[in-house]
Order: C-alpha cells, then sequence, then structure tokens
C-alpha cells in the first residue's frame, strides 16, 4: 500500500469513527490530531505521521469532500505559521505535547512578541530585559503591534538576558502565558478604526526556565526560523486565481462597466498578470518548502505582497469614483482576524498600508533578498561588535 492509499483510508476511518455531521466541531478537530491527520509532516504522536508535506493535500481533499470542519487557519495563523515551526524544532519534547495540540485545534490562540516602540525593523535592538532568578525569568518590557494579543493564551517571546554582548547575542526566545499577572494588553486604533493590534506592558512576569526554546543566549537563530516561517505565511499563501485583493478589482471589471477607462484597463491589465505571477510564484515556494525549511526567498514573496496590496487597492478605489470614498463602519472594536475581502473597498485602501510594514518592512526584506538571495556585499555595520548596552539610544 502506497502512502497515498494509506492516508486515504485513515482519514476515512477518521470519517467513519467521526461522522462530520454528528460530531461537534471540537471533537472531529481533536481526533483528527490524534489519528495524524492535522499536519502529515509532523511526527507520529504530534498531529502527523512523519510523511512529505506534499501528502498533505491527499487529507484535505478527503475531508473537504466530506464536508468536515477545518481549524480556522486565518484566526490561528500565528500559532500554525510562526510558532508551530519553531516550537516543532527547538521545543523540548514536553513542550511539544503540551502545546501543539491546543494549538492546531485552536483551543488555544498564539501571538508574537517581537517588536517594541525602540526594535521594529532593528527587532535585534530590543530592550526587553528577562533576569534569571533561580527556575524563572523576570520580564520587564513593552512590546509593540501585537495582532490577536488581546484573544492569545500563549505568545512566543524574545527578551534580552545579557546586555555585556553585542545586540544578535544575549538574546533568549521564550513562551509566555498571556494569562500570567504583570502581562497587560492595550488596543492600538488603527487607521481602519479597528485594534487589531495591541501593545503589551510585561511588569515582573515570571516565565519558567522550562517555557525556554533554545539556549540560553541563542534567541536570535531560534527567531530567524519564526520569521521566515512568517514571511512565507504572509506573502506565500496558495490562493486560487484571482484570489487576494485582485479578485474584488476584477469583478467590479466586469459587472460595472460604465465605470471602466481605457487607462484603467491597462492598469489593471498590468496587476492582473502580476497579481498571476506572484499567485504561481507562491506555489512553486509551497512546494519548495516539501524539501525543508523555508529560506529567505520568503522574503521577496512578502516584498510582492505588501506592493500589489496596496497598488490593486488604490486602484479599486479610483475605479469606483465617488463610491471608492465610502467606508461602511468607522467602529471600535477588536477583531480575531484581517479580512481583506469581505470589507469594502476603503478598507481595503487603509488596512494595505500596513502591508509594508507588518512582518518586515519593505526596506528591511529588501536588504534580506539583496545579501541573503541575491549574495550582494552586506551593508557596512558600527554595531557589528559593539555590546548592546553601550549602543546610543
Amino acid at each position: 500500500m502506497t502512502d497515498v492509499d494509506e492516508l486515504r483510508r485513515r482519514t476515512r476511518e477518521l470519517l467513519a469513527a467521526h461522522p462530520p455531521a454528528d460530531t461537534e466541531r471540537l471533537d472531529f478537530l481533536r481526533a483528527r490530531f490524534d489519528a495524524g491527520l492535522a499536519w502529515v509532516h509532523f511526527p507520529e504522536g504530534l498531529g502527523g505521521l512523519g510523511l512529505p508535506r506534499s501528502l498533505q493535500v491527499v487529507v484535505d481533499a478527503e475531508l473537504t469532500a466530506a464536508g468536515a470542519p477545518d481549524n480556522d487557519p486565518r484566526r490561528i495563523g500565528i500559532g500554525l505559521g510562526m510558532a508551530a515551526p519553531t516550537i516543532l524544532e527547538y521545543g523540548t519534547e514536553e513542550q511539544k505535547a503540551r502545546l501543539l495540540r491546543p494549538l492546531w485545534t485552536g483551543e488555544e490562540v498564539w501571538c508574537q512578541l517581537f517588536s517594541e516602540p525602540g526594535a521594529g525593523s532593528d527587532l535585534a535592538a530590543l530592550g526587553t530585559r528577562a533576569v534569571r532568578e533561580g527556575d524563572d525569568w523576570v520580564v520587564n518590557g513593552q512590546k509593540v503591534w501585537t495582532s490577536s494579543a488581546h484573544v492569545a493564551r500563549w505568545a512566543i517571546l524574545i527578551a534580552r538576558t545579557d546586555p555585556g554582548v553585542p545586540k544578535h547575542r544575549g538574546i533568549t526566545y521564550f513562551v509566555c502565558d498571556m494569562t500570567d499577572p504583570g502581562v497587560e494588553v492595550r488596543p492600538l486604533r488603527q487607521i481602519t478604526g479597528e485594534a487589531e493590534f495591541n501593545e503589551v506592558f510585561l511588569t515582573d512576569v515570571r516565565i519558567p526556565d522550562s517555557r525556554r526554546l533554545g539556549e540560553v543566549g541563542d534567541g536570535w537563530r531560534v527567531a530567524q526560523t519564526t520569521l521566515n516561517n512568517e514571511r512565507v505565511a504572509i506573502g506565500g499563501r496558495r490562493l486560487p486565481r484571482e484570489g487576494g485583493m485582485i479578485g474584488p478589482v476584477a469583478r467590479t471589471w466586469r459587472e460595472r462597466p460604465d465605470l471602466r477607462t481605457h487607462d484603467l484597463h491597462q492598469r489593471l491589465m498590468k496587476l492582473w498578470v502580476e497579481a498571476e505571477v506572484a499567485r504561481l510564484t507562491g506555489e512553486r515556494l509551497s512546494q519548495q518548502l516539501v524539501a525543508g525549511q523555508p529560506g529567505p526567498e520568503g522574503a521577496g514573496m512578502k516584498l510582492a505582497f505588501a506592493r500589489l496590496n496596496q497598488e490593486i487597492s488604490g486602484l479599486e478605489v479610483e475605479l469606483r469614483g465617488e463610491e471608492g470614498l465610502l467606508y461602511d463602519d468607522w467602529t471600535m472594536r477588536r477583531p480575531e482576524l484581517v479580512d481583506f475581502t469581505g470589507r469594502d473597498a476603503g478598507y481595503r485602501y487603509l488596512r494595505s498600508k500596513g502591508n509594508s510594514i507588518e512582518g518586515g518592512t519593505s526596506e528591511v526584506l529588501l536588504n534580506i533578498v539583496a545579501e541573503r538571495v541575491l549574495g550582494l556585499p552586506a551593508e557596512p555595520r558600527t554595531d557589528k561588535d559593539v555590546a548592546w548596552k553601550d549602543l546610543a539610544r
């Protein structure tokens, strides 16, 4: 029996034992994880079967055809796309066993405590401190632009544990319980009216050393696993043709001939082709992931994603004329996810402005592509061998 046949057999056994129509959603997801059909490339016992990542489509196709529920991946994208690969690579067996199942089923939402008011583009300059006290680390500092912090149970956190070494060293990676005393989440209202982002204040938060990922002082290397996966998660999503931002514009063009002009047609065609090229490139990147961990190529996809979203949403507002200036709802709310295509053109235009900042600014990603993909000389760095505590701030 081939791996494909075995996966189909296991999937049908799952469906027979837990019919989607008669099984509670969470019970079905837990059973799917326990059957090794959550992410088949993960090890046995951790939601997988140790099979090639490419075979996940076999399981997904069977479950979709049977009307089985999914785990709402957009709502738990940080956990799935960033925390899980990092935990799998650097976590202890106890950490994997405790954290991965409720992460995948969506019972526990994750957020990312990386960026700070003075350490965004230059993330390695972060100043949040973690000081060892016995078996705990006491953490003090501030994080910012934290998506989903208001609904998260867990956070992936990097903090400075040794200020006497250069900034890329002396950083350690932790898992932070967002319900612990000393964790305060405040909303950051955006230009869209929503507060999907947050700022997080950490005051004498005690994190057990058992929640550390990787070695003390090696947090920057661990964080690279997270960041590479983040860029792929943002820019490398698998989409159908006319998926994403280009879809609403193309539909408006077809349905509203009264809005068309020759100039808008030329611009739309150019962006349609670029969106399709980006989509196919994302497909190729997804196929490359089957062979291993994501590399710096994800930075290129994220760059394209940001630029295209901003140009396409701008064209959509212009195409709709006066209608494009309308906005459906400025009510202050704290959503659990971002829905780019479910709201109006004004929302898409405003929200896409953040695409060139979140997940690594476009300027930083251009440097990554230049140095790590194209092999160009690195920019001169005067702080490479200077202890973090001696840097000008």
